[in-house]
């Protein structure tokens, strides 16, 4: 895709929870099939993970919207697949976890990238040096790991500067995805666009027109994906910000409101 082709800051429709293209899902349920970010995107932002809040009503919201999709419904998240699942209990959706290192399918069957002892020894060297960096949390995610700091913004310097070294420790088969104030090693051939194109290989995706909806740099490829095949992509952003996403919500709120009303069958209104 060149750039002309890719939204902007001043190209990107920002649209309401009124947005035409989920109206669109409401009238035509059969005809999408819809891939969601988790933090950021459906929930909002917290300091550390454990801090993370569910509002109540989600869980039932979208498995609400998932029947009415016919099941096409994942959710598409640099989380582990577990801890997906955590978040929305009763309710398990297909899932791609680890930024697609991980993906259940909708029949049930999980697949998921192994890592050997190295890069377990990799992760526990991480930990250790994060203890000199006072507010930087190191999540262990399996395959995967992250450096977060969030909490302690003056540390950035020092987990850029650490990142790249050890992501030369694990090799050339592992990439370095950065995010909103995280840095993290995950495995290089995974990525959310070939999560959701994986997904749409497969009923009840497969046929569909994908919407894929995210917040961060970490989208971006699943938002290329569903352009790609003809779909449509929402960036949920509170400012500008330069992106694949053809379109944008300014929250999770908001997004959450849409949702709620695709669930209970009323069209999302016009702003």
């Amino acid at each position: 895709m060149s750039r002309k082709e890719q939204s902007s800051p001043d190209t990107a429709e920002v649209l309401p929870s009124g947005d035409p293209i989920l109206a669109g899902l409401a009238l035509e349920p059969e005809r999408w099939a819809l891939f969601l970010d988790i933090d950021g995107t459906l929930i909002d932002l917290a300091g550390t993970p454990d801090a993370i809040r569910i509002p109540p009503d989600l869980p039932e919201n979208l498995h609400r919207l998932s029947v009415k999709l016919g099941g096409a419904l994942a959710l598409v998240t640099g989380r582990a697949l577990a801890y997906a699942d955590q978040l929305f209990t009763p309710y398990k959706f297909s899932v791609a976890g680890l930024h697609g290192a991980e993906r259940r399918d909708p029949a049930g069957a999980i697949n998921r990238i192994e890592v050997d002892a190295a890069f377990g020894d990799l992760k526990a060297a991480l930990a250790r040096e994060a203890r000199q960096w006072p507010g930087v949390l190191v999540e262990d995610k399996g395959a995967a790991v992250a450096a977060h700091y969030r909490q302690a913004p003056e540390q950035r310097e020092a987990v850029e500067a650490a990142m790249p070294r050890y992501l030369a420790m694990a090799g050339p088969r592992f990439t370095l995805q950065h995010g909103k104030m995280v840095m993290e090693i995950r495995p290089a051939h995974a990525s959310k666009g070939h999560a959701l194109r994986a997904f749409l290989d497969q009923p009840p995706f497969r046929g569909r027109a994908p919407i894929a909806i995210g917040d961060d740099v970490t989208d971006e490829a699943m938002f290329r994906a569903a352009n790609e095949l003809g779909g449509h992509s929402i960036r949920i952003a509170e400012t500008a910000a330069e992106t694949l996403a053809k379109s944008t919500l300014p929250s999770a709120a908001a997004l959450r409101a849409a949702i709620a009303a695709l669930a209970s069958g009323i069209k999302p209104a016009s702003a």
